[in-house]
């Protein structure tokens, strides 16, 4: 048994979830006090979130992530999840902006418990998946400046469940088959609330895009 595998047991993975509970609490605070932000600041903040990704990604090489930066990411991540939240509220009503959360919060659960209980390597897919993150991101640039039509876009949003659903798999069985350690819990805290919110973005849209 490895030195980091020795580290995986009953308390990392209490810690873990127990962070990723307060992270999600932290993200629904934010959530409510972005009612009360300018719009005019919500492009500031998301270029933060964006460059706390891309600083996290970077100091996650030399050492680990701390606890506040992770609280401040997913503080300003539901500040700027306000608008996309609030747009599907007053178009396809409350009722369906909860459904949407219903099904990626069973969804996200389910494979969490099938990657971690199958003990499956799914870390094979991560080189795919960030090639097709990039595809993803490449075409969602494309549809602002050419917009697609409502079967691309409903096939669009489907490739997007598709990309996190195997980044689910992949996070997941990363834990299971190469352990963690507590030192790692605010990065991988932040991974996995990109993928759980990522997921119901995208199952949100394609719902919406079927609905119109």
């Amino acid at each position: 048994m490895t030195t980091t595998a020795a580290h995986v047991g009953h308390r990392p993975y209490t810690k873990l979830f127990t962070a990723f509970f307060a992270g999600l609490l932290t993200a629904t605070v934010g959530l409510y006090a972005g009612q009360y932000v300018p719009q005019a600041l919500m492009l500031p903040l998301m270029i933060v979130e964006i460059i706390m990704i891309v600083m996290m990604i970077f100091v996650r090489k030399k050492k680990a992530v701390g606890y506040g930066m992770m609280f401040a990411f997913m503080f300003i991540s539901g500040m700027t999840l306000y608008p996309v939240i609030a747009y599907y509220v007053s178009t396809l009503g409350a009722n369906v902006v909860l459904e949407a959360f219903g099904i990626t919060a069973v969804s996200f659960a389910g494979i969490a418990i099938y990657a971690t209980v199958s003990k499956r390597d799914f870390t094979f897919l991560g080189s795919f998946l960030f090639i097709s993150l990039i595809a993803l991101v490449g075409l969602g640039i494309l549809n602002i400046f050419l917009p697609f039509s409502s079967t691309t876009q409903l096939i669009y949003s489907a490739f997007g469940i598709l990309i996190f659903i195997g980044y689910t798999l992949y996070d997941f069985s990363r834990l299971t088959v190469h352990g963690f350690t507590e030192r790692d819990i605010p990065m991988i805290v932040v991974s996995v609330y990109l993928d759980f919110v990522n997921l119901f973005l995208y199952i949100l849209r394609f719902i919406g895009i079927s609905r119109d």
